[in-house]
This record gives C-alpha cells, structure tokens and sequence, in this order.
C-alpha cells in the first residue's frame, strides 16, 4: 500500500461529530481523513438540526402574521407558499453542507466520498461513490456514522404516508391532519409546526407527558399551551396498529379511556433513534455492541479493539449534536497524546424548538429529590418580565434548582421564547460550580429575558424585587 493511502486518523461518517473530529484531528497535526457516503455535516445539517429550525422560523412568523391584530399591524390577504418555505431550509442546509467541506479543505482534511468498512483494526476498504473499491489504513480509525429513525414494530417506513422525520419537513403540501407518535422533541417541534401550518394535530405518547425526559413542570406548561392551540393529546397511550389506506392512514390507539381509531393523513413516527452500526465489519473486527450501538470507554472513546474509536449517535444517548463534536473533539486529542477535560454527561444542554421554546441543564426537581438532596427552587413567569411583555411572548417560566446545603446550581430548566440561548449562561454556570450568590451579583441588563434567571434565583432565596 503507498503512503498516500495511508492515514494517522480515518473517521468514518462526516456528520456533526466525524467532520468536527476531522477539523480537529487536522488541526492537531495529524494527516486525516474524512470518509462519508451521503453529505457532508450529516444528518444534523442536511436533514436534522438546521433544516427544521428553518421550517420552524417560518412556522412562528407565520404565526404572527396571522394574529397581526395583537400588534396592530393589519395585514390581508396573507397567504402560505410551502414549496418555498421548505425550499428555503433546503437552501440553509445546502449552505452549511457547502461550509463544512470549505473547513475541512481549509485545514488540510482529506476527504473520500465513500462507504467504508473495517477489514482489519487498522484497515478499511471504501466502496466510492463514484465507483471502484480503495483500501485505507490509518493509525486510528475512528467510527462516527450517527443514527436512523427507528421504526414502529411491525411498521415500515412508505416515505409518503408512514414519515420518518426526512420526509415530514419535505411533503409536497400541508397535510390536513397529521399523527404524530412519539412526544420527543422531534415529535413537538413538527406538531407545533404543521399545526401553525394549519394542520389537524394528534400526538401520542406512551408516558404521561409531553418531552418525558424534561422537568415535570415544564413537560405539563407544554401540555398546556398544546391543548390550549387545540392539539389532540394522547398520553399514557400506545399504538396497537398502525396502516396506511387509500386516504391516509389509521392507527387503532390503546389509551387509558379505551381504544381509539385515529385517521389522518399521515403519520409522523418518531420514537427514538438506533446506531447505524451495519455493513462496517464490526463483527469481523470483534467490536463490542449493545443494542444497536457500538461500546465504548467514555472517556477515550476506544472500543474494546485497540486502535478503533467511535463517537457520536452510533454509541448510544444522548443522540445530541452537540455531544457528538464534543465527543469528536475529545477523542482526537486524546489521539493526539493531549489531555482533555472528560465531558460531563449531566451537565449537556438539551434543547426543544417549538414555540414556546424549552431548554434545560442538570438534574430535573424529581432527579434531585431521588438522590436525596436538599433543594431550595426558584421558579420566575415570563408574564413577570419586562421583555417578554413587550414582545408578547409572556408563556412559560424560568426554574432553577439549588443545593440547600451548598448554595450550588444543580439544574435549570426554561420554557420559553427564546429558552434555548438563554441555557447556555447557565450551563457556564453549572461548569464553572456557580452559587447562588453568584448569579444575584451578575448584572444582568434590562430589558431582558435573561433577567428571569436573576428573578428565578432571588426567588429561591427570598431576594426577588420582581414578583
């Protein structure tokens, strides 16, 4: 084999975590290869993260329009062209897609459009896109090829009226009513969109709540504001079958009153993820799985076969963009014989972009009770800040968790207009193991959502001058 085909770092899979890995690894003055079969920023960017956070906009203004007699701007005649809303994310996403591959020729990564799969612990063998088979080794190689929707049992994905979330934020036209299965954050982001759309929404969950995974308090406001834009809320609930017919499709429901038949359009599955570990030679190489996803130290990222690292979605929850070019980061300096700061799994944002927005970090009030801690909580309305009057966005709530004892932040949690940039102030906090204190004596500017946090904390330490 020529030295030109040989690598210091190959990284499987260009997504959010192999092409920061690439960027990184490069940096690091080590030669580095990124192998990808589709797009380059993967799923994230070309049909994830960016693209529905567009659709989303769009969503919200539209929204605004509609009820333009709030503000008093009185328009008519207003009217949805949805070929150019969904053509506009395509754009955004065509951008991004085009600016990864800028950034990795910049730092000097190189790239092969290709399928690859492990022959050896140092060898990969890549079927080109364009045709033909090359062999790759590399001193490392590292395995970043992500995730795919799962499918409901016995269900398979049609693409038109059984969607994974691909082909939800690309349908020719709104759907009169939409089924959504799964109360996630995929599954509230598309229902808040296509029901400000126009569509007839129904969601079904089988836990109690809207976003299980989120604070009670903030999981149940959702529920509220959903029912109050007369969303159909099926919680506690399962999908006994679920087929297409001539008009759409009809789900037979288990709900805690009895079944339901439930007909609409068409039908949104999103309830979870699973790695996509197949066709890489993991079997033949001897890596370690577990349930559809590659194991992994969590520290270095090695996989029980020295030599081969993985990151990202394909090594299990939480399946978070974010996370994964953290991971990506950390795994190439370490490569690299650096040190690097072990991520925290309970210190990562995560971030839900319907309207109102929700967002937390660290330990829900139930998480912090259950590990016995002394809490003190402070929980701020948005109706109570100056900001959110003005812009009209007065839904949702500030809440934040302390340590009794210490006076420490333990968790934040917010539901609101702009919750997901106002997390990231306090996820500094949370790294930086900021007191209560602390927050009371940052200033914080006025007129600002931000002041909420300020509000939520003098409220649980009987300081707030705001409520």
């Amino acid at each position: 084999m020529s030295s030109s085909d040989h690598w210091d770092v190959a990284i499987v899979g260009g997504g959010p975590g192999g092409y920061v890995a690439g960027i990184r690894s490069a940096q690091l003055g080590m030669r580095t290869v990124v192998i990808e079969s589709q797009h380059l920023g993967g799923i994230c960017l070309n049909w994830g993260c960016i693209p529905t956070k567009a659709l989303l906009k769009n969503a919200e203004l539209y929204s605004h329009l509609k009820n333009g007699d709030f503000w008093g701007i009185r328009a008519e005649g207003i009217s949805l062209d949805f070929g150019r809303v969904v053509e506009r994310s395509r754009e955004v996403a065509a951008q991004l897609n085009r600016g990864v591959g800028f950034l990795l020729k910049k730092y000097k990564s190189d790239v092969i459009d290709g399928r690859a799969r492990l022959v050896a612990h140092d060898r990969l063998v890549v079927e080109l896109s364009g045709g033909g088979e090359r062999t790759v080794s590399a001193d490392h190689i590292v395995i970043a090829t992500g995730a795919r929707p799962r499918r409901l049992p016995g269900v398979e994905f049609d693409g038109e009226r059984i969607l994974t979330s691909k082909e939800a934020m690309i349908l020719p036209e709104i759907p009169k009513s939409m089924l959504i299965i799964g109360a996630g954050a995929i599954g509230v982001e598309f229902a808040y969109m296509y029901q400000s759309f126009g569509s007839e929404v129904t969601i079904v969950e089988m836990l109690d709540r809207l976003l299980p995974m989120e604070d009670h308090e903030v999981s149940q406001e959702l529920g509220r504001i959903f029912k109050k834009r007369k969303m159909n809320l099926l919680l506690s609930s399962k999908v006994s079958s679920l087929e297409r017919t001539k008009k759409g499709v009809s789900a037979v429901i288990e709900t805690p009153q009895g079944k339901q038949t439930v007909e609409a359009d068409v039908a949104l599955v999103a309830i979870g993820v699973q790695g996509n570990i197949e066709s890489l030679g993991l079997e033949e190489v001897g890596v370690k799985t577990d349930r559809g996803h590659i194991v992994v130290d969590k520290h270095t990222y090695q996989t029980n076969v020295p030599g081969v690292y993985a990151i990202g979605d394909v090594i299990g929850p939480p399946w978070l963009a974010h996370v994964a070019s953290h991971e990506g980061i950390a795994c190439v300096t370490q490569i690299a014989g650096q040190e690097h700061t072990p991520l925290d799994y309970e210190k990562v944002p995560g971030c839900t972009y319907c309207q109102p927005q929700v967002a937390s970090i660290g330990l829900t009030e139930q998480a912090a009770r259950e590990r016995g801690l002394d809490i003190k909580i402070g929980k701020f309305p948005f109706r109570a800040n100056g900001k959110s009057l003005a812009i009209g966005e007065t839904e949702g709530f500030v809440k934040l968790i302390f340590d009794a004892k210490y006076g420490g932040l333990v968790g934040a949690h917010i539901i609101g207009s702009e919750a997901t940039e106002m997390i990231a102030e306090l996820g500094l906090g949370l790294s930086l193991e900021t007191t209560y204190q602390e927050i009371l004596d940052t200033v914080h500017a006025h007129p600002t959502l931000a002041e909420a946090v300020a509000d939520a904390t003098g409220l649980a330490y009987d300081q707030c001058t705001s409520l």
